[in-house]
């Protein structure tokens, strides 16, 4: 259910954005009726939950023989010694080592068991994605916290076609609504006040400049 989730998460984005990154690739304006994205957007309560790709850390108290490091796979699920084909996407650890125990406790008795989550990911609904005119458009995993200049850094800036203040956020968390951003004057200019927060699923997009 929760493979199925994030793959209608992934298609309700690739729609909206094969029209949106179209028009604002074609127009530096595009994006100028979109209201500012807030400053503060991320979740105090926010936890983190497992994603393909990561990599967990199972240890069974007493069992070595049954601890060790395992991948998530593709499918979002793990295989670890007595346990097959668990689930683990979108679980957070405290989630994912109760349903080994309770799997476990077929086998041995009083399982106690901890998940230590490693090599980050996270979940695709929860990435954020970096689209147009960046330097290196990419798709990186969401941190707590994380801001637009978090993001910028890590994909090297914006190229020198870039309309860096008509790019916007596409905050698939909030019904795909978009918000402008000015990564230009943050940047460029050392504009602090341009710097927001970013959320889990936000996509960002930076349309081509014409001037």
């Amino acid at each position: 259910m929760m493979v199925e989730s994030a793959s209608m998460a992934g298609d309700s984005v690739r729609k909206f954005l094969g029209f949106t990154v179209a028009a604002g690739l074609l127009s530096g304006c595009a994006t100028s009726s979109f209201p500012p994205a807030p400053a503060v957007a991320s979740d105090a309560a926010y936890n983190y939950v497992i994603g393909p790709g990561d990599n967990v850390n199972v240890v069974v108290w007493r069992n070595p023989e049954l601890s060790m490091a395992v991948p998530v796979r593709p499918d979002g699920k793990i295989t670890t010694p007595l346990v097959e084909d668990l689930p683990a996407l979108g679980k957070d650890s405290s989630t994912l080592a109760r349903d080994i125990e309770q799997a476990l406790a077929k086998f041995i008795r009083e399982p106690v068991v901890t998940v230590i989550v490693t090599g980050f990911v996270g979940p695709y609904s929860e990435q954020i994605r970096v689209v147009g005119e960046a330097t290196t458009p990419q798709t990186l995993p969401y941190v707590q916290k994380m801001t637009l200049l978090d993001v910028m850094i890590a994909v090297g800036g914006i190229t020198e076609f870039a309309d860096g203040n008509g790019a916007s956020i596409l905050r698939t968390g909030e019904g795909n609504k978009q918000y402008s951003v000015r990564i230009e004057d943050l940047i460029k200019r050392g504009d602090v006040s341009a710097n927001v927060e970013m959320r889990p699923g936000d996509v960002l997009i930076i349309p081509q400049s014409w001037f």
